[in-house]
């Protein structure tokens, strides 16, 4: 089996990580990287199938990362707050459907459509404070606030607890990838459990006091359940609904500018078609998917790609190189929402996972786009040099993206 010189964490494939995972489409699809003791699967049909085989699949640490248990150090804070805590991204039947049937409930279409009005306010308050300078850091002044401030407002937390929430979500997110320093990681850990503790407050708090927000339909809908969970589980919902409702919106929308910025004559075309704004999106999403892949664990001896796999054997379901798989998507590396199967790709999962806050996220991006281009008109960057992405292994988005426009 050719070897794969796959690294997400390092700089230059974190950069464009694109032609490592053509070559293993073409050279070994299913290939293992042994320096994370994890068999990585790039075709689009295979990641389709695992997705949607649950019973050969176990989801439990879908978002761990390192081979290795976390540190003792790491352990001993963790066993302060709730080591177990589920959350619907890693929990396999039959709790995988008693945490969705509720919040299937509560986070219901009608509720998500009705945020519209409100994700326009948000969007349109944060550009009139920047949109006169010229320029800015457009990660940091409208990509990370405006999802973060949405799912803010759905859930039912305060505003001015919102930047804490996010640096504990980055703390919560790097407990998954266990790397940094031992200090660096314990201090992540002292998040992490202060963000559980955070949720579990106030889900107790609902359960005496309902409030008009998420938690609080959670709280009802669970109530209604013959098996109902317990406050410790049902506040793993809302932390996982504000971690990933927010960080994907954010790497997406940072995404697609550079991406349309590369682009010629893209950003006038959706300027003059509104229409062209729903599959500009979901290419978008194809090309720069916010979550490049998640994890599995093989439940039995099993056949992927034409390998075969033992029991206990560690995957990485690989929706970025899926999405550009070529023998599902013509000219696969090239943007265009004109394509007949702009829908087809698998940035938001498929089968029993498939993201619960995929509407949400369309709509907030089908928003918050057109509104940029409107307001800053002759979006440029304002160098040529290398983009800051975050290091996280499973996901691709920038930590930061200075641009100017005509003021």
């Amino acid at each position: 089996m050719p070897e794969i010189a796959f690294d997400p964490l390092d700089p230059t494939q974190r950069s464009d990580p694109f032609p490592v995972y053509a070559e293993a489409r073409r050279e070994a699809p299913v290939f293992y990287a042994p320096a994370f003791d994890l068999w990585v699967v790039t075709r689009y049909d295979d990641v389709l199938a695992m997705l949607k085989d649950h019973e050969a699949f176990s989801s439990r640490n879908a978002l761990r990362s390192s081979p290795r248990e976390p540190l003792p150090e790491v352990r001993e804070v963790l066993a302060q707050g709730w080591p177990r805590m589920p959350i619907i991204v890693d929990s396999d039947p039959p709790l995988h459907g008693r945490i969705r049937r509720p919040i299937t409930k509560a986070f219901t279409p009608r509720r998500v459509g009705e945020l519209a009005p409100r994700i326009e306010a948000i969007a349109l308050e944060l550009l009139d404070g920047f949109a006169a300078d010229g320029e800015a850091d457009l990660v940091e002044r409208f990509a990370w606030p405006l999802p973060l401030r949405v799912m803010g407002e759905l859930i039912g937390v305060p505003a001015d607890d919102l930047r804490w929430l996010h640096e504990r979500s980055r703390d919560w997110l790097s407990v998954y990838g266990a790397t940094g320093s031992v200090e660096e990681q314990v201090a992540a850990a002292e998040g992490t459990v202060e963000l559980q503790r955070y949720f579990v407050t106030a889900m107790e708090e609902r359960t005496r006091d309902p409030r008009d927000d998420l938690m609080s339909a959670l709280i009802a809908a669970v109530a209604e359940e013959d098996e109902p969970l317990s406050i410790v589980e049902l506040a793993g919902v809302p932390l996982d609904l504000l971690v990933a409702g927010h960080v994907t919106v954010t790497r997406a929308i940072g995404s697609a500018l550079v991406l349309l910025l590369r682009e010629p004559g893209s950003l006038d075309e959706l300027r003059g078609d509104p229409e062209l704004v729903g599959p500009a999106v979901e290419e978008i999403l194809r090309l720069e998917s916010p979550a490049q892949g998640l994890f599995r664990e093989a439940l039995r001896d099993v056949e992927v790609g034409g390998v075969r796999l033992p029991r206990g054997a560690r995957l990485m379901v690989h929706f970025g190189s899926a999405n550009r798989d070529e023998a599902v998507f013509a000219d696969a590396d090239l943007y265009d929402p004109h394509r007949s199967d702009v829908g087809r790709h698998i940035a938001f999962g498929k089968g029993i996972h498939f993201c619960i806050g995929a509407p949400l996220a369309r709509l907030e991006l089908s928003i918050a786009l057109p509104l940029l281009l409107e307001r800053l008109p002759c979006l440029r960057r304002t160098d040529d040099g290398p983009l800051a992405y975050d290091p996280i292994f499973f996901a691709r988005g920038l930590s930061s993206l200075r641009l100017a426009w005509d003021a």
